[in-house]
């Protein structure tokens, strides 16, 4: 590990091969992961903040929550509004947090954080996850939440690598994502139905991605033989930045960074998130799972360059 000073504490690097991989200590973000030299995920420098939530993880729910209002068990909750100019909640409540490195070695780092309740969300959860690369050119990550509380818990999880399109431009880039239905969403990207994919959106088979503008969410997803769904992103290099989630999530999210707020992420890679729900899960109830006391959730996904 290194650099504690920086702005995301220390930094848990990891080798397998030519594999490498880093982890932060705050949020337990992946910073960087890259095949001999060739980027998978669009990282950030040492010292910055992750410019749009690079490699975050989103617990205890991913995307946004309306008014960062819900009602569970009866109760009618508030939560701070952290994207202030859509009036919501994003992101879950772990991005900030110092992480524990549990356990550590070349290949692979597992960090755990034990959440403290606030009264928009009174549940104290333990969320341990952990990277391990392969040596093959692939990343997998599992991640289990954990109930310490006496009372049931809404929970939802997701996770933001921004895949990367190589030295090409995303423009040029060939996408292909294994999902069968959209998400349409109001002008404050919260959801407003389900519906078939239109054909500006449908990548089930590989095509190049051009001037698409994407901040959606994609579910139904479908599977190959092992139980797996692929998001692929082939730059103009040949090589392919491919995200995969096995049966524990069912939902996509693809965001191409055209209206970020940070402008250096705008278009200079494709954020393809694995999630269980999507957006106002909290509100709408649409898979959301409900955590009983002392029970836990594992969720299991992955990155590779083809």
């Amino acid at each position: 590990m290194t650099n504690a000073t920086a702005p995301t504490g220390f930094q848990v690097a990891l080798h397998a091969g030519s594999d490498e991989a880093v982890i932060t200590e705050v949020g337990a973000h992946l910073r960087r992961f890259a095949v001999a030299g060739r980027d998978v995920v669009v990282s950030f420098a040492e010292d910055e903040l992750p410019p749009a939530s690079n490699g975050a993880v989103l617990v205890p729910w991913p995307n946004r929550i309306r008014d960062g209002q819900y009602t569970f068990d009866g109760q009618d909750r508030q939560l701070p509004l952290n994207e202030p100019e859509r009036g919501t909640a994003l992101h879950g409540l772990v991005t900030w947090e110092r992480w524990s490195v549990d356990t550590h070695d070349d290949a692979s780092a597992t960090l755990s954080l034990d959440t403290v309740p606030v009264p928009g969300y009174p549940h104290p959860l333990r969320v341990e996850v952990t990277y391990a690369l392969d040596g093959e050119g692939g990343l997998a990550i599992t991640l289990t939440t954990t109930n310490l509380g006496s009372t049931a818990a809404p929970y939802g999880v997701g996770f933001h690598p921004w895949l990367s399109p190589g030295p090409g431009s995303l423009d040029d880039a060939e996408l292909q994502l294994d999902a069968e239905s959209w998400i349409p969403t109001d002008d404050r990207l919260l959801p407003t139905g389900r519906e078939p994919l239109p054909e500006h959106f449908d990548f089930r088979q590989p095509r190049r991605l051009g001037d698409t503008q994407l901040d959606d969410a994609f579910v139904d997803a479908t599977r190959e033989d092992d139980g797996l769904s692929w998001l692929r992103l082939r730059g103009s290099d040949g090589r392919t930045a491919a995200v995969w989630m096995d049966d524990t999530m069912g939902c996509w999210q693809m965001c191409t960074g055209d209206h970020v707020a940070a402008v250096a992420a705008r278009r200079t890679g494709l954020a393809a998130e694995p999630m269980t729900c999507v957006a106002d899960a909290f509100r709408t109830g649409e898979d959301l799972i409900t955590l009983q006391p002392g029970q836990s959730h594992t969720v299991r996904w992955g990155l590779r360059l083809l």
